[in-house]
């Protein structure tokens, strides 16, 4: 598979994610009273209207509307570095908004992205896009390839805030898990401090298992054979998954099993927090 058809693939997902996005932010508008708009979600200081606020920005900026003035306010506790302060400037300019607003922002923010990249379709994956939000060094691999992942983790965001789980098998749900699940390795050896020669099978949900391993250097690896009797083995859910790798919270008591080296496992729990 060469660039463009890599690329190409990727915004297919994300444009898929944002379809399923759309359709549920959509049936909300309908349902939810103005009160369950300002419910809080996993996210510190951010309640339903943010999150959906904050989507709308990031791809109106992608889709060439101006960048938001700096905020006088000083920036919130929860925004902790550059990227956080920056998207706190276009939740702050959304606030007044209804989410009807939001929505046909997003909606024709969107619409026109895919348009253009449709028209002019990115064929070199370490070439710089024309526009990028936030100031972040990314090429055409890493922005695309982190859009899905982005909108997808954020309408589970909203489906856990308003208890209406769902949308965990999609194209875009597939794609976060399996990119994600990638870290683990790094996870086990770097973060977790895993010896040389442990193990570990991790299973999400109904997904094939993947194991790792650490070299003899430290470094956790995947490895295509599942050990037989790994140092660790962990299972849960898909939407445990996200908590943890989107560094949200605990997952449900009970929605994670251990087996094997405990500790290990849950200094591997602690530290899965991996999303860009």
């Amino acid at each position: 598979m060469d660039d463009r058809e890599r690329l190409a693939g990727y915004i297919d997902i994300w444009w898929s994610a944002i379809d399923d996005l759309l359709r549920l932010v959509e049936a909300l508008d309908a349902e939810l009273s103005p009160a369950d708009w300002h419910r809080p979600t996993d996210l510190p200081g951010w309640d339903v209207h943010d999150v959906v606020a904050h989507l709308a920005h990031l791809e109106a900026v992608l889709a060439g509307a101006p960048e938001e003035p700096p905020s006088a306010e000083p920036p919130p506790a929860h925004a902790t570095n550059p990227t956080g302060v920056y998207t706190e400037h276009g939740v702050r300019a959304r606030r007044d908004r209804t989410p009807a607003d939001l929505i046909t922002e997003l909606r024709q923010a969107a619409a026109r992205r895919r348009a253009e990249l449709a028209a002019n379709p990115p064929t070199d994956a370490a070439a710089r896009p024309e526009r990028i939000f936030g100031g972040l060094d990314w090429d055409w691999q890493t922005l695309l390839q982190n859009r899905p992942i982005d909108v997808w983790m954020h309408e589970q965001d909203l489906r856990r805030a308003l208890g209406r789980p769902g949308n965990l098998d999609s194209p875009a749900a597939r794609h976060t898990i399996g990119l994600l699940a990638r870290s683990l390795g790094f996870v086990l050896g770097k973060r977790a401090g895993a010896p040389a020669g442990a193990t570990l099978i991790v299973e999400i949900g109904d997904d094939r298992p993947r194991a790792f391993a650490v070299s003899a250097s430290g470094r956790g690896e995947p490895v295509r054979e599942l050990p037989p009797d790994p140092t660790v083995r962990l299972r849960m859910d898909a939407t445990s998954f996200a908590v943890l790798a989107g560094g949200r919270r605990e997952p449900e008591p009970g929605a994670v099993v251990i087996e094997g080296d405990q500790p290990l496992g849950r200094r591997i729990l602690a530290a899965m927090a991996v999303t860009p």
